[in-house]
């Protein structure tokens, strides 16, 4: 898509096993990244950046990406490893679903500390990073449309997605005179190897989704890929909604 137009580029990426991470660490090595590949899946990280690495640089590291020392850890080992850092895309996070009358205090817990807190050490770690090389830079934050419109079940993660977007936001002030810019994505229904578990998560999110199906890895890859590119860091602060339209009528999927 990019032919070569990430080549001077290293990044990290979270929770890229499989799924959407995956397939974002995938394109930016195709389009000539180093990338840092992060899963907690030992076994998954390593078969994950053993196929990326027949196309492109892919060095993986597994370990907990809220783990604030194994996080500088990872921003050292790409620095080690390909001489800088440049793009950072904190895409580790996971959903606990549950009623809000009985959710639990260690579901919360966990919940918030993976998607929010890892994901504010890791923009805060390629921050410092980024700044020290005095190179610019791009960090994408990993959203999602229940930070924009109430989805049954899921008060927790949808607070940590819209919080994710306020931190995008907020850091545009400290971020800017670094030419660091930051942005999060927040996708809609996507067809991933979680998703396809549910036999009828495909029809129900087809007829519900006003464009006629969910996303692929593939639709949210371009956009994230968009949003780290050298040429697209006047874009700062944003967040960008990929969901075949569904929150403009938000119909429930219940």
């Amino acid at each position: 898509m990019y032919a070569d137009y990430f080549s001077n580029e290293v990044a990290i990426i979270t929770g890229a096993g499989q799924g959407i991470g995956f397939e974002i660490a995938k394109q930016l090595c195709i389009n000539g990244a180093s990338v840092v590949l992060n899963d907690i899946d030992e076994a998954l990280a390593k078969k994950a950046a053993d196929k990326i690495a027949v196309q492109g640089n892919c060095f993986a590291m597994s370990g907990d990406a809220a783990d604030p020392l194994f996080i500088q850890s990872m921003v050292g080992e790409a620095v080690k490893q390909f001489g800088k850092l440049t793009i950072a895309i904190a895409n580790a996070g996971i959903t606990l679903f549950g009623d809000f009358f009985d959710y639990k205090p260690e579901a919360l817990s966990s919940v918030m500390n993976l998607n929010i807190g890892g994901s504010f050490l890791l923009t805060q770690a390629a921050a410092n990073q980024i700044k020290k090389q005095n190179s610019g830079g791009s960090i994408l934050l990993m959203s999602s449309v229940t930070g924009h419109q109430a989805h049954k079940n899921l008060a927790a993660y949808g607070i940590t997605k819209a919080a994710l977007e306020m931190l995008a936001k907020t850091l545009v002030v400290e971020l800017s005179p670094f030419n660091i810019s930051i942005n999060a994505i927040a996708p809609g229904a996507t067809i991933t190897e979680r998703t396809t578990e549910d036999e009828s998560y495909l029809k129900t999110w087809s007829r519900i989704t006003p464009m006629g199906k969910p996303a692929t890895v593939e639709d949210i890859a371009n956009a994230a890929l968009f949003m780290v590119a050298p040429a697209s860091r006047h874009i700062t602060g944003q967040s960008l909604i990929i969901d075949g339209g569904w929150t403009s009528v938000s119909p429930s999927p219940y």
